[in-house]
């Protein structure tokens, strides 16, 4: 018997395990890609102040923790979800753990002393943050070359 190289082009309906096999590490799989646990994030500037917008499906009000701390924004969720069926016949339960932390660093425009509005409607969390007074009536300057 005799070792050859396996050509994946023979068999194109085990392409996809193919390529898992084919890896030289299984750590730089999409499996243990963490950007794909966050939740997507909008980041809007207003003249006032920044919006921004995390799209957390599936939470409730009560599972977001929101800190911040000089000028770390942190936004954290934790959800457990448990449900149990027993019947004469069988048991079945299931559970349901769902986290992330998010954290940006907010710029210094940031009116760290003002409250942040914090809403959540129909799965997206909003958040507003206010702009210093000083910072945001500043005037565009338009700069000559000579």
């Amino acid at each position: 018997m005799s070792l050859i190289k396996f050509n994946k082009n023979r068999f194109p309906w085990n392409s996809n395990l193919v390529d898992f096999f084919d890896r030289d590490d299984l750590f730089h799989s999409d499996f243990f890609n963490l950007e794909k646990s966050l939740p997507a994030m909008n980041v809007k500037e207003h003249d006032d102040g920044f919006e921004i917008e995390l799209a957390s499906p599936g939470f409730e009000k009560k599972d977001f923790e929101i800190t911040m701390n000089d000028d770390i924004l942190e936004v954290s969720a934790v959800k457990n979800e448990e449900e149990e069926e027993q019947n004469d016949a069988y048991t079945r339960k299931e559970f349901n753990y769902r986290s992330f932390r998010r954290s940006l660093q907010l710029p210094k425009t940031v009116d760290n002393s003002k409250d942040v509005e914090a809403t959540y409607t129909n799965g997206i969390l909003k958040l507003r943050l206010m702009k210093n007074e000083e910072t945001s009536e500043k005037p565009k300057r338009v700069i000559e070359v000579a």
